[in-house]
């Protein structure tokens, strides 16, 4: 396969990886919202009967992170040598930051399994990294990717908007409103479509 035929298909694989990681990490969020009702740690109570909830959104978390790495560096070869190197390093590090953080989030999360009965500690400390800390990466990384996208013209303006505006919400109100968490894989599905449809068009 020579050049220019890989780098015609690198947007419909970004778009194929983006969708299946914003299928699998919603899914995972929403289980463990279901599960672990509460980051607080001291209203609710974890219920062991949902322990099978966390047990599946363990499974789902490392296929999510292979998923979101293949996403981004499907968007920055995308991007060519076009992209700006300031915004390219400040995407490839918070993307970077970010499925580490996910992967501790459910490594904490995990906790709740190893005792009987399940510890609230592991809920506190899981959603603490999630919406704290994983989600202001996210925040970084999607202003990023929007950043450039207008820049370089792969992005329409209404979608650099929607990402600008997804990237404000997640990094301004933090863990302070529950499910939010859920407009980071909804809007890597609006760009990983966006990506797919110029492709077929």
């Amino acid at each position: 396969m020579d050049t220019t035929t890989a780098r015609l298909q690198t947007p419909r694989a970004a778009g194929a990886a983006g969708i299946a990681f914003a299928v699998l990490l919603a899914a995972a969020i929403v289980l463990m919202r279901i599960a672990l009702p509460s980051g607080d740690g001291a209203e609710v109570p974890v219920d062991p009967a949902d322990r099978w909830a966390v047990r599946l959104a363990l499974e789902i978390v490392p296929f999510a992170a292979i998923a979101f790495l293949w996403f981004m560096g499907a968007l920055r070869a995308h991007a060519g040598e076009a992209e700006d190197k300031f915004v390219s390093t400040v995407f490839l590090g918070s993307g970077f930051v970010c499925v580490a953080t996910l992967c501790v989030a459910a490594g904490a999360a995990g906790t709740v399994l190893a005792q009987d009965p399940p510890s609230d500690f592991g809920r506190t400390y899981a959603y603490t990294v999630l919406a704290t800390y994983s989600m202001r990466m996210a925040a970084v990384f999607v202003l990023a990717t929007s950043t450039m996208g207008r820049r370089l013209g792969i992005f329409p303006k209404p979608l650099a908007l929607l990402g600008t505006a997804v990237g404000l919400v997640l990094i301004v109100v933090g863990s302070g409103v529950p499910w939010s968490e859920l407009l980071f894989p909804a809007w890597a599905l609006v760009v990983s479509l966006h990506i797919l449809r110029s492709r077929l068009r």
